[in-house]
């Protein structure tokens, strides 16, 4: 079995084990690839935990819109069910469906030799288990390629720097800035006066930054968002692009955010495309509730040490300014 898999497969049956005995269903994924992981899973269970049932569900509930859907969006999670849902597959396959809501586990499967986990539910397992191994291995896949795939964008970065207000002399934290495509407008607003540092969590992401140059214009650094090495009240400003939507908890995050800033700071929430057409993206679409959602974002930031300033969901962009109180 492939190292990653296993690692995958371990962590979940080190995490379900105790909850024994109990079904686990897997759906979602390409044609037959629920069958393949269930396999895979029920292997990784000590001899003494096999008191199990662990079900591949291929997905065949009744039609659904334009296909068949996916029995997990008519299923309910139960103390004695767990559901598994993989990402990936044939696009737009259970798009309108409940399936991924559902389920307490989440895997990115677009490459079934590496999968990831993308979601536990806490009620399984703390963050703290499994948050930055698996998003290390998620962007540590994607880092080589990532400016290939995404550079064309850089002048939207340098539009929401303006937009954002970053002025000459400031201290600025970008936050998960990956291969630091902000980091030379962000450089340039603050001027010689000013300080930008570059913090994620993912080694091999700041590596590509370095070797762009972009390491030249900025200190950066390997940080865990939710645990910033940096004193309360130390930033003038915080830009998290594509930040917020990939952390556990978001309201953890924006306040640890928060207290990395100080009163009156600005918090700059950003992404190059548009909420509905990064869901188009990754195969789905758009439901109320979601984290960057106006309704919902408002709300958590008030809760976190922040007020909402401004929201901006175009194609092109997604921007949303927020003070610090």
């Amino acid at each position: 079995m492939p190292e990653r898999i296993a690692e995958v497969t371990a962590l979940l049956a080190e995490v379900l084990a105790p909850r024994a005995p109990l079904t686990v269903i897997v759906d979602g994924g390409d044609p037959g690839a629920a069958a393949v992981f269930a396999a895979r899973l029920a292997a990784a269970f000590p001899p003494a935990a096999r008191a199990w049932s662990v079900d591949a569900v291929l997905g065949l509930s009744g039609p659904g819109r334009g296909g068949f859907d996916s029995a997990l969006n008519v299923l309910e999670p139960a103390t004695d069910r767990v559901l598994v849902y993989l990402r990936g597959g044939p696009r737009h396959r259970f798009a309108e469906g409940d399936g991924e809501r559902r389920a307490q586990v989440v895997i990115d499967h677009r490459d079934p030799e590496w999968p990831v986990i993308r979601h536990l539910h806490p009620d399984l397992a703390d963050p703290d288990r499994w948050y930055l191994s698996e998003s290390r291995a998620f962007f540590t896949a994607r880092a080589a390629g990532w400016d290939s795939r995404f550079g064309d964008d850089i002048p939207r970065y340098t539009e929401a720097v303006r937009l954002a207000g970053v002025r000459p002399g400031q201290v600025v934290l970008d936050v998960g800035c990956g291969t630091g495509r902000a980091l030379p407008p962000l450089a340039t607003a603050v001027g010689p006066a000013g300080r930008v540092f570059g913090f994620d969590i993912t080694p091999d992401m700041l590596d590509v930054a370095r070797k762009a140059g972009r390491g030249d214009c900025a200190t950066l650094a390997v940080a865990d968002a939710r645990r910033l090495p940096v004193g309360a009240g130390s930033a003038d400003v915080i830009f998290a692009a594509g930040l917020v939507h990939h952390l556990p908890d978001p309201a953890a995050g924006l306040a640890e955010l928060a207290r990395a800033t100080r009163p009156g700071g600005t918090l700059v929430i950003f992404h190059p495309t548009g909420r509905a057409e990064l869901a188009a993206r990754h195969g789905r679409t758009l439901r109320p509730g979601e984290p960057l959602s106006e309704e919902r974002l408002g709300p958590l930031l008030d809760g976190s040490g922040w007020r909402l300033r401004s929201y901006e969901d175009v194609p092109d962009r997604f921007l949303a300014l927020a003070d610090r109180r």
